[in-house]
């Protein structure tokens, strides 16, 4: 049987309650939280899509409709602009879900951790390599280059089998992240031997800690229907590629590009700052007024 190395399908779990961000989450998911004009939603699905992902599939709750409704067609807000000659702006709408995108949403009934939210959407992912990209971490490739999930695409085409997103961590950062450790195997490419979920800095077996994109093989599904609960009572996704392991390899992939935690409020600060310096119709009057502060 020949192995399948096109990814076509993204998975994004959203169905987390963004306690971090109180009171701002109480009624509008954190997803949705815009930097500079972009819900943190848009950056993500902007780029599965330009990895060539086309099927979209959203892991969602309970208050998380807003979603559901960003990535729907906004019939009266069109024919506003529409009447009122702004085509611009009604071709930046309208560009927000393209011809050849399609969305498809499922909940996740319980908070019961990132590796079942993955469980949900296997209905809709079948028997195929998916990707899956977590919102907080708002990723940008780098300046004239790829973006960070088509750098692992590619990876994958070559592999054929799961790659995972790391970058290197301080140390003090360390029992935030899974961590891996294994053998270089060309290029950005790591074959994974370990993997821990949050570590305890003298337990870790490296530095390098998993950022916030992967693409997996089908067979994770299975690891992660028969594993425990893990850390912190949940059921976590990498327990489950650590069991896939068993089976067959897994790489990480160091990254060329940058990541913003936006799950915190100093990162999310952070990519509104910098990102809003590269921004076409903004950066000019932010930088000046940047400048000007008294810091």
């Amino acid at each position: 049987m020949s192995v399948v190395t096109t990814v076509r399908k993204a998975v994004f779990p959203v169905a987390g309650l963004g306690t971090r961000f109180l009171p701002a989450t109480k009624a509008s998911p954190k997803e949705m939280l815009p930097v500079v004009d972009k819900p943190l939603i848009q950056y993500a699905v902007e780029e599965a899509y330009a990895a060539g992902i086309r099927h979209m599939i959203f892991v969602t709750g309970r208050s998380k409709r807003a979603i559901e409704d960003h990535f729907d067609t906004a019939y009266e807000l069109e024919n506003e602009l529409e009447s009122a000659g702004k085509h611009d702006l009604l071709k930046l709408v309208r560009s927000v879900m393209p011809d050849d995108m399609d969305c498809a949403f499922v909940r996740q009934p319980r908070s019961l951790g990132l590796g079942h939210a993955v469980l949900c959407a296997e209905p809709l992912v079948g028997n195929e390599p998916f990707a899956v990209l977590l919102a907080d971490d708002l990723m940008v490739g780098p300046q004239d280059g790829e973006p960070v999930l088509k750098q692992m695409a590619g990876a994958f085409r070559q592999q054929g089998r799961s790659v995972i997103a790391v970058q290197e961590v301080p140390e003090d950062q360390v029992h935030k992240y899974g961590i891996v450790a294994g053998e270089p195997a060309g290029g950005p490419l790591m074959r994974i031997e370990r993997i821990v979920e949050k570590p305890k800095a003298a337990d870790a077996p490296s530095r390098m800690g998993v950022a916030g994109r992967y693409i997996l093989t089908p067979g994770v599904f299975n690891e992660i229907r028969n594993q425990p609960r893990g850390v912190g009572g949940e059921i976590q996704l990498t327990d489950g590629i650590a069991r896939l392991m068993e089976h067959e390899a897994v790489y990480a992939f160091q990254y060329a590009g940058k990541r913003y935690d936006c799950g915190s409020k100093e990162g999310f600060l952070e990519a509104t700052v910098e990102l809003a310096l590269q921004h076409p119709q903004v950066s000019e009057h932010f930088r000046a007024y940047l400048k000007g502060l008294s810091l």
